[in-house]
């Protein structure tokens, strides 16, 4: 007998089902069933948060150094994991394996390039500032704290990692939400950074129903930031999300066409860093 898999939520380095004990289910491209996939609640997504901000301090505070690394380990173990991505991604895209394989490569050459940038970022986002005076004038960048992510929905993986993988190189934790039709890679990715030395709420998975679970993260009062990629092909709920954000002036990275195959740039990573300017006298 063949074991069919159970996939579950990633919160706080565990893997719970959901609080309201819901699934739904999972179809590939064909309308063929693949899996029940956890429908996560607005309790889930509060928790996820919790575990999001209790784990800010100590991955922000960890070198630069340090986080590329881990991030390093993580694009080592999805190339041990090819098979089972490229196998989740054919059925998720509806791609020939050939594609779907070049997909998966593509995801993981993109995750040791933002790996490589972790600590490199800072002296193109830093600066050392003219000023009239006897002072040193230094602005560097800052992980602006926890952000929720919307996966893009057609792109289940090379988009799932082109969103993810910006946000904590930079030091950031992140909830994110998968794909609500395809979120069985982003499911197994979640297995992949539980095993990669990336501590436990520095990233935080959720499935189900984009529009409910995207909500009450939009308007949670203690996520700093969303990036509304998951909303690009619905444009009424884009607009609420971003207006339910604007009540505690949380950054909002607003959708667009994206082609996740084009090189990224370092637009992801800006736009969840803060900038500190600290002024010091000269000679003490």
């Amino acid at each position: 007998m063949s074991v069919l898999k159970t996939y579950k939520l990633f919160v706080g380095g565990k893997f719970p089902r959901s609080e309201s004990g819901r699934v739904y289910e999972v179809s590939d491209s064909k309308g063929r069933w693949l899996a029940n996939a956890p429908l996560s609640s607005r309790k889930d997504a509060r928790d996820a948060v919790r575990a999001a901000r209790k784990a800010f301090g100590g991955w922000s505070g960890a070198t630069a150094y340090n986080r590329g690394q881990i991030l390093y380990r993580v694009a080592e173990m999805l190339e041990g994991r090819r098979e089972q991505f490229t196998a989740e991604v054919a059925d998720a895209e509806g791609l020939s394996k050939a594609k779907a394989s070049a997909q998966v490569a593509a995801a993981v050459d993109r995750w040791v390039w933002y790996a490589g940038w972790s600590d490199k970022l800072a002296q193109i986002a830093g600066s050392a500032n003219p000023v009239s005076g006897p002072f040193f004038n230094l602005s560097t960048p800052e992980p602006t704290g926890v952000v929720a992510l919307l996966a893009p929905q057609r792109s289940s993986f090379l988009g799932l990692v082109s969103v993810l993988a910006p946000a904590i190189v930079t030091g950031n934790s992140v909830v994110l939400v998968a794909s609500e039709s395809s979120p069985l890679p982003a499911l197994s990715l979640a297995e992949v950074l539980a095993t990669s030395d990336v501590p436990g709420g520095v990233v935080n998975v959720l499935s189900g129903r984009t529009a409910e679970v995207a909500a009450p993260l939009a308007a949670h009062q203690d996520v700093n930031a969303i990036d509304l990629a998951g909303a690009a092909e619905d444009a009424e709920l884009a607009k609420e999300l971003e207006t339910a954000a604007a009540d505690n002036l949380k950054r909002v990275l607003r959708p667009s066409a994206t082609d996740w195959s084009a090189d990224p740039g370092t637009e992801r990573m800006l736009a969840f860093l803060e900038t500190k300017t600290v002024w010091h006298p000269l000679g003490i």
